[in-house]
């Protein structure tokens, strides 16, 4: 059995979300939370979150907390919102403010 969990429109880069998941990627739950909890990244705020959300829903599906881990964790990009800097001269530059859609993916360890 497995137990996912996401969100989506999170405003975090995806570059900055993919650093801290390769960190808790094939990790036990347990120790991916450790991790999270001392990783200094903004990510790692939305990430635990998302962890414990998971957890929670593989607890509702009867399956052993103590034996899960995070078997699949992706990132993908989500919609830009693009807002705009005044310059000199009249000029104006773009900044692209990028969302990110994430996910994570429970399983039991035999």
């Amino acid at each position: 059995m497995e137990a996912t969990a996401k969100v989506t429109y999170v405003r975090i880069a995806p570059r900055k979300v993919q650093i801290v998941l390769d960190l808790i990627r094939n990790q036990p739950a347990d120790k991916a939370m450790a991790i999270l909890k001392h990783t200094p990244k903004s990510a790692s705020e939305v990430l635990e979150k998302l962890l414990k959300s998971a957890i929670a829903n593989a607890e509702q599906k009867d399956m052993d907390v103590s034996k899960l881990y995070v078997a699949a964790c992706s990132v993908d990009q989500g919609p830009t919102l693009k807002r705009i800097r005044p310059m000199s001269k009249g000029r104006a530059y773009r900044i692209n403010k990028k969302t990110s859609h994430i996910n994570i993916t429970l399983k039991e360890a035999e």
